[in-house]
C-alpha cells in the first residue's frame, strides 16, 4: 500500500511538472536555444569584410554558416528581410600573428584571429538586442604558409564565432 501511495504522488508530480512546462511562454530545444513563442523568422543580412588582410570567401562563409545553425537547431524560418531577429555585421579582423619564436628568430608557431562586429536586433524584444565583438583564433605551425592550413583554420574558427553568436543571442549565454 505504501508502494502505490509512493508511486501514485510520484506520478502525480510527474504530470503537473509537465504541464508547468508545457505552458511556458518561452520554447526551449535541446540544442540549448530558447525563443519566445512569437518568434517566427530571422533575417541575416551582409557582413562586409574590413579587415586588413582579407579572406574574399569569409564574408559569404559567416553567413552561409549562420544561417545554416539556425536551420539545423531550430524551428525559425529564415526571411530574406525584416524577420524577427535581425543580424548584421562586419568581418573587423583577419590576422596572421607570430606566437612562439625559435632561437633563430624565426616563428615556430603563428595564429589566425579573425573578429566579427554583431548587431542583433530582436523585433519581438528589444531588450534583448545587442552590439558585440565575437573572436576566436586558431594556432598553426610555421612549417606551414597561410595557404595551406587556411581552410581548416578558418572552419575551426568560425565554428567557435558562430556557436557563440548563436548562444548569446538565442540560448541567452
Amino acid at each position: 500500500m505504501i508502494l502505490i501511495k509512493k508511486y501514485f504522488w510520484s506520478y502525480t508530480f510527474s504530470i503537473l511538472l509537465l504541464f508547468a512546462v508545457a505552458s511556458c511562454t518561452v520554447k526551449y530545444s535541446f540544442t540549448g536555444a530558447s525563443v519566445s513563442p512569437d518568434v517566427k523568422t530571422y533575417t541575416i543580412g551582409d557582413f562586409p569584410n574590413r579587415a586588413k588582410l582579407v579572406n574574399t570567401t569569409l564574408s559569404d562563409y559567416v553567413v552561409e554558416q549562420l544561417r545554416d545553425k539556425f536551420n539545423r537547431q531550430t524551428s525559425l524560418n529564415y526571411q530574406a528581410d525584416g524577420g524577427d531577429l535581425e543580424f548584421e555585421g562586419t568581418i573587423t579582423g583577419y590576422d596572421v600573428q607570430p606566437m612562439a619564436i625559435k632561437s633563430d628568430d624565426q616563428a615556430a608557431q603563428n595564429r589566425l584571429t579573425v573578429k566579427i562586429s554583431v548587431k542583433f536586433t530582436n523585433n519581438k524584444n528589444h531588450e534583448q538586442d545587442f552590439e558585440s565583438e565575437f573572436s576566436a583564433y586558431s594556432d598553426f605551425s610555421s612549417d606551414y604558409i597561410l595557404s595551406d592550413v587556411e581552410e581548416s583554420l578558418v572552419e575551426e574558427i568560425m565554428k567557435q564565432i558562430i556557436d557563440d553568436i548563436f548562444n548569446k543571442s538565442v540560448a541567452n549565454w
